[in-house]
């Protein structure tokens, strides 16, 4: 059980409410919704990835409910009491949670459209109600950690499916095989992430979204806890043999060229090696080491992968656009062919024998190549289908540091645009998983509509001062309209039942499950 007993998981002011409801109200019915995308970390974003409620439910409706209830009942509401009365100031009245002790049960009902579904902005993936009238507070208490739990989730998958979307777009014009892209987006965030259960519920959602490529272990312990994956039937996440700046500074005296072989030979021979390659001068190390290292690197029956992990990642992967001479060829000095090249938008000028970035700093030319160009001319490849430069299977590159949806596009395209395929992987760190609030897809659980009296009424929230804040109301059907899911508000009962939402949660049990398998081929198939 939680160190935080599930009915102190929610903010303290919603002690109060039970007491607060008209007393008449005997079912109160709320959803989650995903409101707006105004400050969505996705350029363009329209959808939501709906990810991560069966892992609620397992955790907290089930195991953490479970314990309370299997717990001599002033054992279980004793600390509740003492908590809250502290805070509060005043001896809190636990009756209303020895009653439902006494039930044995959580009396909610939740219904929702399958996990994996993209889900447009104001439309509710899921529905929760209490199916008991006497514990009609029980709805909006778990609120708070129903959305703590179940956004980031979301944000993190909806993130991963904008990064897979865009390398399988790039796979396709330049004839990557696509059982490549998968591994193309590799989880590097834990370490950036809000402790290990954030990094956990965070890499389950790069997993949904149909990555394979994890250094985030909890992650994949997570899939198979909570979503029926199992590492030994299929691939749930995977990673390589790989170097950080510690191991490469061990072997300081002896330098590079003895540690590439060292790990080549003794303890990488085969299969996927990748090794940071900047902890001292990068470009030495791809313009003299790795030509000197070229014939036992395509001798070895595995891929090398060249890690950078500073600089400009668009320009370590890609290189610099640099102004053509027909621009700059007739400036009489360096600052006007760096005032001619800035104001077309590129990077670099060719001014006399040599490159210059637009500070005047002068760049090698393997430096304006970038490291993809660079590899290809040390050890070659093939062409695509599409006619782009593959890089042999022997040789490979990744980055992880910095990486943002911006400089993803941008690094596959300047790579298409000078020929290459997108053979290249992304580290995908804490800045893409971790650089978001609840308010990134205005996710929020608002209830719309009571049994009062006996009677349905229907309730809503409209607020002057923010109209993107308005709630639906009454009861929701959510439909499908020309291929776009839709919204219909204050329904009747019989409507209600018939839309897509599908009880997955009844009474203290699911009633229907899923697995990462299932998530990640929905996802693929709205892609």
């Amino acid at each position: 059980m939680s160190i935080i007993a599930p009915s102190m998981q929610k903010d303290v002011y919603k002690e109060f409410h039970g007491r607060a409801y008209h007393p008449e109200v005997t079912r109160v019915y709320a959803n989650f919704t995903s409101r707006s995308g105004k400050n969505a970390n996705v350029p363009g974003c329209d959808k939501v990835a709906f990810v991560g409620l069966q892992y609620f439910i397992k955790s907290y409706l089930m195991e953490e409910w479970d314990s309370f209830f299997k717990m001599p009942k002033a054992e279980a509401v004793g600390r509740h009491k003492r908590i809250l009365s502290a805070m509060l100031g005043y001896q809190v009245d636990v009756s209303y949670l020895e009653a439902l002790h006494d039930l044995g049960y959580l009396p909610l009902q939740i219904k929702a459209l399958p996990e994996g579904t993209l889900v447009p902005y104001q439309v509710p993936p899921m529905t929760v109600v209490n199916t008991h009238p006497d514990f009609p507070w029980l709805t909006n208490m778990i609120e708070t950690v129903l959305s703590c739990e179940n956004w980031p989730i979301q944000t993190s998958a909806t993130t991963a499916a904008a990064y897979f979307k865009v390398f399988r777009d790039y796979a396709a014009k330049t004839g990557l095989p696509l059982e490549m892209v998968p591994f193309q987006g590799h989880d590097f965030s834990f370490r950036g992430m809000f402790g290990k259960q954030a990094a956990a519920m965070s890499g389950f959602g790069h997993l949904a979204a149909g990555f394979v490529g994890t250094d985030t272990i909890p992650a994949v312990l997570f899939a198979e806890q909570y979503y029926n994956a199992d590492v030994d039937k299929e691939l749930v996440g995977c990673s390589v043999d790989a170097t950080e700046h510690s191991v490469t500074c061990s072997w300081i005296l002896e330098g590079e060229i003895a540690f590439f072989r060292y790990l080549m030979q003794e303890q990488s021979p085969k299969g996927i090696l990748s090794v940071v390659s900047d902890t001292w001068d990068f470009w030495t190390l791809v313009t003299r080491y790795l030509p000197e290292l070229k014939e036992e690197i395509l001798a070895r029956e595995g891929t090398l992968v060249i890690r950078p992990d500073s600089g400009d990642p668009v320009k370590i992967l890609t290189g610099y656009l640099v102004a053509p001479q027909s621009l700059t060829g007739q400036c009489g000095s360096l600052e006007e062919a760096q005032a001619l090249a800035a104001k077309d938008g590129f990077e670099a000028v060719r001014f006399g024998d040599s490159y210059h970035d637009l500070t005047g700093q002068e760049l090698m030319d393997c430096e304006v190549k970038g490291l993809i160009e660079c590899l290809w001319d040390i050890f070659g490849g093939s062409l695509t289908d599409k006619g782009f430069k593959l890089l042999d299977d022997h040789i490979g590159a990744i980055y992880g540091d910095a990486i943002t949806l911006v400089r993803q596009q941008q690094i596959l395209q300047r790579l298409m645009d000078k020929g290459f395929a997108s053979k290249v992987v992304l580290g995908i760190g804490s800045y893409s998983y971790q650089f978001v609030t609840r308010d990134t897809h205005g996710s929020a659980v608002k209830a719309t509509h009571v049994i009062k009296d006996g009677e349905p009424l229907a309730i809503f929230k409209a607020p002057k001062t923010d109209t993107q804040k308005r709630s639906a109301r009454g009861l929701l059907q959510v439909v499908e309209v020309d291929g776009t899911l839709q919204l219909r508000d204050d329904v009747s009962p019989e409507e209600e039942e018939q839309g897509l939402l599908e009880t997955v949660y009844l009474d203290g049990k699911l009633v229907k499950e899923t697995s990462l398998s299932e998530i990640r081929t929905r996802i693929a198939n709205q892609l």
